[in-house]
């Protein structure tokens, strides 16, 4: 089973996806507004130039959301934040065989 995301982390995925819904609504009207030679063309291009930088940044808040989420959870003292905390710097015991004597 999955562990559920931190709340942050959902909140800044949901805008990710909204802010890229929203970029392929836009290149949708500007291809069609291209096709159609209409004066809407400019301007939807526009919007649509800002909805990539948007879902650019939507990527980028919901990469930095999870490392947050990592650092808080795993805290900052591990070498990585996904290396655990449970096994971090003990080495794996090793099992003794019973010797064929």
């Amino acid at each position: 089973m999955r562990r559920r995301l931190p709340d942050e982390v959902r909140s800044a995925a949901v805008r990710a996806w909204m802010a890229f819904s929203f970029t392929l609504f836009c290149l949708m009207v500007t291809v069609l507004a291209a096709l159609g030679h209409t004066w809407l063309f400019l301007p939807s291009l526009l919007v649509t130039a800002a909805s990539v930088l948007a879902s650019t940044w939507g990527l980028l808040d919901v990469w930095i959301a999870r490392q947050v989420a990592a650092q808080r959870t795993w805290g900052s003292g591990t070498a990585t934040a996904w290396a655990g905390a449970a096994g971090a710097g003990r080495r794996p015991r090793r099992r003794r065989h019973p010797s064929p004597a």
